[in-house]
């Protein structure tokens, strides 16, 4: 197997990982009661998507364990989200701690769905023995991956809208309309303008 592919397989691994870090800090920082249902659900997920690549990693022969310098980085950066939701907590202003967690989901979300669209474009697009396998990972956790973020990054508008003094639409219009696309996204964006006065 390409060195490339057993690369993204492990930083995949060790998003998962660093995702179930970033969500167990993340939720000490929700006020919103909503969003904090959202992120014990993603939180869920995210442990149960380390468990996918794991799995995928093992069909692949790949060792799980497997130390590469990507990886290192991708690692630090998870840790440096954890530290940075735990710095604003300590400051002492609620809501501002909650965009600051909000934010760093958003962040390690961007990283994992590209891996995810990665897997995928592999699984359908490769001509190995391996392409099943890793389209079938893909399928299981792919939308999933799509909500995480986009949910969140809407989560992250609408609260700094808030924090203005402006009328916000929480739970954001992204949740309200499951959104699962980039495309679904932009609309439900669009749609905000009149959901807030209605």
């Amino acid at each position: 197997m390409k060195q490339e592919i057993v690369e993204l397989l492990l930083q995949a691994l060790e998003t998962e990982m660093g995702g179930v870090q970033v969500y167990q800090t993340a939720l000490q920082c929700a006020v919103n009661k909503d969003l904090k249902e959202e992120w014990e659900k993603y939180l869920e997920q995210t442990t149960h998507h380390v468990e996918v690549v794991q799995e995928l990693c093992g069909a692949l022969g790949i060792d799980a364990e497997k130390e590469t310098p990507g990886r290192e980085v991708v690692r630090h950066i998870g840790e440096s989200l954890v530290k940075a939701i735990e710095m604003a907590k300590k400051a002492g202003d609620p809501k501002a701690a909650e965009i600051v967690a909000c934010e760093c989901v958003v962040l390690a979300e961007t990283k994992d769905h590209l891996n995810w669209e990665l897997i995928s474009q592999l699984g359908k697009e490769s001509k190995t023995k391996d392409a099943n396998a890793m389209e079938q990972a893909a399928d299981e956790v792919e939308d999933q991956e799509d909500e995480h973020l986009y949910h969140t990054r809407g989560w992250a508008r609408e609260l700094w809208i808030s924090s203005f003094g402006m009328k916000a639409v929480l739970p954001p219009p992204e949740e309200q309309k499951k959104v699962k696309t980039a495309i679904g996204a932009a609309r439900a964006q669009q749609a905000r303008d009149s959901m807030r006065k209605g």
